[in-house]
């Protein structure tokens, strides 16, 4: 009888050593189980932080890209706004240039040995002559800057008994002023004045809107007058009314025989005018033309020829503006 006993006995010592075994296993189990999941959580972690830094890095690199793009869209259209300014200036130059040659080229054809032209050799003039037209002589002095108080030009010895001019020292002085740093802004007292006595005036039609459109063309140097080509069955379109025609003034408004047309700038418009308020464009344009070519330092002459010039230029648009004008053949 104690023999199974015995057997029970060590039945269950080793039952309770199988199961201390098992939970030592499975204890190890556990914290294997435990070490990796920790590994893992850190593995992540640090996955997590790369991806963050990745984002990051790629959300500058793209707004740095942004800002390179703009910035080179910024320059190219700043350079592309120069080149057209360039431009601009380049065929303004080109055609100052070719006005220019045209004007001498009409002054030499001109001039022969039995008629010389007296533009060219003004030694043939008189001297009342020589004072108001404008020549080639250089300056020869130093300077022009105004003295005060301001001493007048000379005046011409009227030996012919003819026109001679007189100098307004206010006048002379404000045109000292603005000769010391030539400028198109109206806003100077010189320009001012003319503004106010001669180029407004000149300018003053009865359309007055087209009209304010003419002055702003000649400032901008971007008006042009062509002759008109007389078609051999005129057609008349119901925009042509508008504009006048070939009968009809655009800036009068009066039935005019129209011989010239007019553009404002690039636009595609042509504004029929008769030979009257061309002549007072005209004189107007002459006007700006000189003082630009003063501005632009392409006239080397005496400020006192520079002055008469100037003069010469206003009384011509005072006597268009009163409706005197050439009759071209």
């Amino acid at each position: 009888m104690e023999k199974p006993t015995y057997d029970l006995s060590r039945l269950r010592s080793s039952s309770v050593e199988i199961r201390e075994k098992g939970s030592e296993i499975l204890r190890e189990e556990l914290l294997k189980a435990q070490k990796e999941l920790k590994l893992r959580d850190e593995e992540c972690e640090r996955l997590s932080k790369v991806r963050e830094q990745l984002e990051q890095e790629l959300e500058e690199l793209t707004a740095s890209l942004f800002e390179e793009a703009h910035k080179m869209v910024r320059e190219a259209n700043m350079k592309q706004a120069a080149s057209e300014k360039q431009l601009r200036e380049a065929h303004g130059k080109i055609d100052m240039l070719q006005a220019e040659v045209s004007a001498l080229k009409t002054l030499v054809i001109t001039s022969t040995p039995s008629s010389p032209n007296r533009e060219l050799h003004p030694q043939l003039q008189s001297p009342s002559k020589n004072a108001l037209r404008k020549g080639h002589a250089r300056n020869k002095s130093t300077g022009c800057a105004a003295v005060v108080p301001v001493a007048p030009p000379a005046q011409p010895i009227n030996t012919e008994g003819k026109e001679l001019p007189q100098v307004d020292t206010l006048l002379y002085s404000e045109f000292l002023g603005w000769k010391e740093n030539p400028t198109l802004d109206k806003s100077s007292l010189f320009l001012s004045r003319i503004y106010q006595e001669d180029i407004t005036p000149c300018l003053d039609f009865a359309k007055r809107e087209l009209a304010e459109q003419v002055l702003a063309a000649v400032e901008d140097n971007t008006l042009s007058v062509e002759p008109v080509i007389q078609p051999a069955l005129p057609v008349v379109k119901a925009s042509a009314v508008e504009r006048g025609g070939p009968r009809k003034c655009a800036l009068s408004g009066l039935s005019r025989s129209c011989r010239h047309r007019i553009k404002l700038g690039d636009s595609g418009n042509y504004y029929f005018i008769s030979p009257s308020c061309r002549a007072r464009i005209t004189a107007v344009c002459n006007f700006f033309t000189y003082i630009r070519y003063i501005q632009q330092g392409l006239v080397r002459q005496d400020t006192e020829l520079i002055f008469w010039e100037i003069m010469r230029l206003r009384r011509e648009m005072s006597v268009a503006k009163l409706g005197f004008y050439v009759i071209e053949s």
